[in-house]
C-alpha cells in the first residue's frame, strides 16, 4: 500500500445512566417537558461514507469506530447535555456525485454537522459544499493533502498523505546524501507517490529516483533486479491491486528485501497475507494497527469492536470532535469551528491536536514489523513517530 492508497482505502458507557435518563423523561408530562424540562432538541449529525463499493471495508471500520467514540465521548449517553445525538447514515459508495447529493440533502434538512468521506475524491467535493453552507465537515479516512486547509469549515479525523511520507523518512533519519528509490506502478497512483517522495524526502536532501513498472505487468524479475542494482538506502514501494503478491515474491527472490530497507504502508489486516513470505522482511509505515498505542480511548474502542484495525481510530476521533463541537453549539457552525481550532485531546493513537492555521490533525504515526505467517500475522510496534515529527508544513485556508 502506498501513501495515496487510502483514496481506495482507520474508542462504553454505563447503561444505568441511559436507563435513568429515560426514566426521568418518561415520568414527565409533555407540558413539563415544554415548559420546565429545558431544550432537548436532538442534534442531527450526517455521516456520509462508503457503506458499499471498493472502500466498503474502510467504511465499516469508520462507522464502528464512530459509534464507539460517540459512546466514549458522551459517557454512554449518546447525548450532548440534554440533546440526543441523532445520526443519519448515507452510503456514497465512493462516488463524489452521490456524496455531494447526500450532503446537499442533509444540509437542506437542517443538518449543521457532516462527517465521513472514506475516499479522497469524495472529501474534496464535499468540502466546498460545507463551506458554501456554513456547515461543519469532518472528513474521515480520506488521506489527500488537499483537505487540509481546504476551508475554515473543513476538518479531518484521519491522517494525510504527507504524514505517511514523513513516517517513511523516519526510517533513514537525516536524509542528506541518502539514496531513495521509489518502486511503483506506472499509473497516476504510482506517479503521485513518486512526486510526494521527491517533494518530502528529496526536499530534505535525499536523491530520489524511481522504477515505474507497467500497470499491466505480470512478471517482475527484471524490475526487481534493477531495484537490487540501485543499491539505495531506502526502497519505497507504492503498489495497489491483485499483482501485489507476485511483485513482493519477486523482490524477495532477488534478494532486495535483505539488501536495503524496504518500506511500504500497512493496510487493513485482511490485506496482510498478500505479502506472503516477504511480509516479515518489510518495514511498514503505519497510520494505525491494533496495539500501536495503549490508553483509555484504545481500551474503549477495543471493548466495542474487538480487534481494532486501520480506520477504527478515524471514526472514533471524528466522534470525539463532533461531541466537542456540539458542546460549543448545536446550531452555530462558526462556534463549532472556533471550539475545534487548536483543540488538543487524547485519541486512540495518543496525543492529538487540531492545528488552528489549516486544520491539519497532528497525531502520532508508527513504524511496524509483521511477525507470524499466513492469516496469523501480527503487527508489532517498532517506533512511534511523534506528532511533531510527522507534522505536515503549516498552511493557510484555500477557500
Amino acid at each position: 500500500m502506498g501513501i495515496a492508497s487510502a483514496t481506495r482505502r482507520m474508542l462504553s458507557g454505563a447503561a444505568l445512566v441511559l436507563v435513568a435518563a429515560g426514566a426521568v423523561t418518561a415520568c414527565g408530562s409533555p407540558q413539563q417537558a415544554a415548559t420546565g424540562g429545558g431544550d432537548t432538541t436532538p442534534y442531527k449529525v450526517g455521516l456520509v461514507y462508503s457503506q458499499s463499493g471498493a472502500l466498503a471495508s474502510y467504511g465499516k471500520q469508520y462507522i464502528e469506530g464512530f459509534k464507539a467514540g460517540l459512546s466514549f465521548a458522551t459517557k454512554g449517553t449518546n447525548k450532548v447535555g440534554a440533546h440526543p445525538v441523532d445520526l443519519t447514515e448515507v452510503d456514497d459508495a465512493g462516488d463524489p456525485a452521490k456524496a455531494v447529493s447526500a450532503a446537499k440533502d442533509l444540509i437542506g434538512k437542517g443538518f449543521k454537522v457532516l462527517a465521513g468521506s472514506t475516499a479522497s475524491g469524495v472529501g474534496l467535493q464535499v468540502a466546498p459544499i460545507a463551506a458554501q453552507n456554513k456547515t461543519l465537515f469532518i472528513s474521515g479516512p480520506a488521506a489527500t493533502d488537499g483537505l487540509t486547509g481546504a476551508n475554515k469549515y473543513t476538518f479531518r479525523s484521519g491522517r494525510q498523505s504527507y504524514q505517511d511520507v514523513l513516517t517513511a523518512k523516519s526510517f533513514i533519519g537525516d536524509a542528506t546524501g541518502k539514496k531513495v528509490l521509489v518502486f511503483a506502478q506506472d499509473s497516476a497512483f504510482g506517479k503521485a507517490n513518486v512526486a510526494a517522495v521527491k517533494a518530502v524526502i528529496g526536499g530534505a536532501g535525499a536523491t530520489v529516483t524511481e522504477i515505474l513498472v507497467p500497470a499491466d505487468a505480470k512478471e517482475f524479475t527484471t524490475f526487481a533486479k534493477r531495484a537490487l542494482d540501485a543499491k539505495g538506502d531506502l526502497l519505497f514501494v507504492a503498489w495497489a491491486g491483485t499483482t501485489a503478491p507476485t511483485m513482493w515474491q519477486a523482490l524477495d527472490q532477488q534478494g532486495v528485501l535483505g539488501a536495503t530497507t524496504v518500506v511500504t504502508g500497512l493496510d487493513i489486516r485482511s490485506s496482510w497475507p498478500t505479502f506472503g513470505a516477504a511480509g516479515t522482511k518489510i518495514s511498514f509505515l503505519a497510520h494505525y494497527f491494533d496495539g500501536a498505542a495503549n490508553n483509555a480511548e484504545y481500551s474503549a474502542l477495543k471493548k466495542a469492536v474487538g480487534v481494532t484495525d486501520l480506520f477504527h481510530p478515524d471514526g472514533f476521533t471524528a466522534a470525539q470532535m463532533v461531541v466537542h463541537a456540539l458542546e460549543a453549539s448545536g446550531t452555530d457552525a462558526d462556534a463549532m469551528v472556533k471550539a475545534l481550532e487548536g483543540w488538543s485531546f487524547e485519541s486512540v493513537k495518543g496525543a492529538t491536536t487540531v492545528r488552528a492555521a489549516d486544520h491539519a490533525l497532528l497525531q502520532p504515526m508508527f513504524q511496524a514489523k509483521l511477525t507470524g505467517s499466513g492469516t496469523d500475522l501480527k503487527a508489532d510496534l517498532v517506533k512511534a513517530v511523534t506528532a511533531d515529527d510527522a507534522a505536515p508544513p503549516a498552511g493557510t485556508f484555500k477557500g
